[in-house]
C-alpha cells in the first residue's frame, strides 16, 4: 500500500492506493474516472500517513483491498496542505494527458 499527495487542479488530496506505481495505468484510468487527468504526485511515507490521519487512516486502510483499489484518505486540500512538509514527501511524478486531450481537440479537428 501506498499513500500519495497528488496536486490537482482542484488543490491537493491525499489517496491510499495498492498500486506500486502512481503511473500504473489502471490507477490513472481510476484517477481519470474520477476527472483527475493532470498531477503531481508526491508518495507519503505509509507510517507517517498513519501517524498523521490516525484512526480515519486504519479505517480507510480498512476499505483497500489487496490489489488495485484506490481511495481517497482526504478531500480536504487545506488539511493535507498541512499536515505534511514537502521535505517529508518524496519526489514528484508529474502526469498530463496527451496534448490532443489536454488542449480540448480530436485528432479529427482542423482549427
Amino acid at each position: 500500500m501506498k499513500a500519495v499527495m497528488l496536486f490537482t487542479g482542484s488543490g491537493p488530496l491525499v489517496i491510499l492506493t495498492s498500486y506500486d506505481d502512481v503511473l500504473a495505468p489502471g490507477l490513472v484510468s481510476k484517477l481519470e474516472g474520477k476527472g483527475i487527468e493532470k498531477f503531481i504526485a508526491y508518495e507519503i511515507p505509509l507510517e507517517l500517513a498513519r501517524e498523521r490521519y490516525g484512526g480515519h487512516f486504519q479505517v480507510v486502510a480498512g476499505d483497500l483491498r489487496q490489489s488495485d483499489d484506490l481511495r481517497v484518505l482526504d478531500y480536504d486540500g487545506q488539511r493535507a496542505f498541512r499536515l505534511f512538509r514537502f521535505a517529508e514527501l518524496g519526489p514528484p511524478v508529474f502526469r498530463e494527458p496527451p496534448e490532443d486531450r489536454a488542449t480540448g481537440s480530436s485528432r479529427g479537428d482542423t482549427h
